[in-house]
């Protein structure tokens, strides 16, 4: 890849974020109020000073507007971005770059859903319906859950042992939510309750999905060189990478449903860009995402936390 990158060019000096749960009584307005007003105040800012606004969502707005509105914004440049689950991140990748090139001095990134009232439950594959004959009719559960055997067979590990990995991944997760307090699910869950909940599809059961929520967060970035002025703590952005796929993975005979290639690209590029050559020993933590528990074991290989065929075992 030919990322140049922007390392240590740009700083994050104020953040907020919303608690991510059923919001019943707030609206998507609510909740980025919420979010931006704690991040103004976090850098000791307000909403007249931000050059710029970048604001994603993938299903609470279609405009700069959703967020112009509830900000009573006034005549500032505000850009919506969408890309499913990498939506708030495109938000800052815009951002980033857009103070990184001089463009603009101060710039606001801002993530937002607000789910829970529509119904959406994230099930079933969202998009135009195709023309070519693809059409798709696996829920997502359904899709990862063949990621699952795929990588037992592959590497040896029997359908017991996969289970007791996948129950390991949702046991820490649970346990580390139970330590956020802006987590949607605040409580530890056992072993037992994990192995024995319902199933939802294929060997993949309750515990190994994850639930959708209403949240929105909000980030201000500075060029490097000012972030003090802000902070004590500015955030230096040592790399951003995105890339997309083809879509070609259900089609394609050689994709043994092991590994996510693009992860494995972007995970590359970033390494790159901020000079990383050992990511195990480099990268004290790390977020994934981890919509379905197989998705979390494919991705620690994919990321080089693990060896491949290893991060069953750790």
């Amino acid at each position: 890849m030919a990322s140049q990158g922007i390392k240590d060019r740009v700083a994050i000096v104020g953040m907020g974020c919303t608690p991510f749960a059923e919001h019943w009584d707030k609206s998507a307005d609510d909740l980025m109020i919420e979010s931006t007003s704690a991040a103004f105040g976090d850098a000791g800012l307000d909403k007249d000073a931000i050059d710029a606004y970048w604001v994603g969502t993938a299903m609470s707005g279609a405009s700069g507007m959703m967020l112009a509105r509830p900000l009573q914004l006034h005549n500032k440049p505000v850009t919506h971005v969408e890309n499913f689950c990498a939506t708030a991140s495109e938000a800052l990748r815009g951002a980033a770059y857009a103070v990184a090139s001089g463009a603009y001095d101060i710039a606001m990134a801002v993530g937002v859903e607000k789910v829970k009232d529509s119904g959406y439950q994230g099930l079933v594959g969202a998009g135009k319906p195709p023309t070519d004959g693809t059409g798709r009719t696996l829920t997502a559960a359904a899709m990862f859950a063949m990621c699952a055997p795929a990588y037992g067979a592959k590497y040896g590990v029997d359908k017991d042992e996969m289970r007791q990995v996948l129950a390991r991944i949702a046991w820490k997760n649970h346990y580390n939510g139970a330590r956020n307090p802006r987590a949607q699910f605040r409580r530890e869950v056992s072993m037992e309750t994990i192995c024995n909940a319902p199933v939802m599809a294929g060997d993949l059961r309750v515990f190994d999905c994850s639930g959708v929520a209403d949240g929105s967060a909000a980030a201000i970035l500075v060029r490097a060189e000012d972030a003090h002025k802000y902070t004590d703590k500015p955030l230096y952005i040592k790399a951003l990478s995105l890339v997309a796929g083809n879509c070609s993975g259900n089609a394609d005979p050689d994709y043994d449903y092991t590994w996510f290639p693009e992860i494995n690209a972007t995970a590359q590029d970033a390494y790159a860009q901020a000079g990383v050559t050992n990511p195990r020993d480099e990268i004290a933590m790390a977020e994934v995402h981890d919509c379905f528990t197989p998705a979390e074991l494919l991705i620690m290989e994919d990321l080089g936390f693990a060896d491949r065929g290893s991060a069953w075992k750790e």
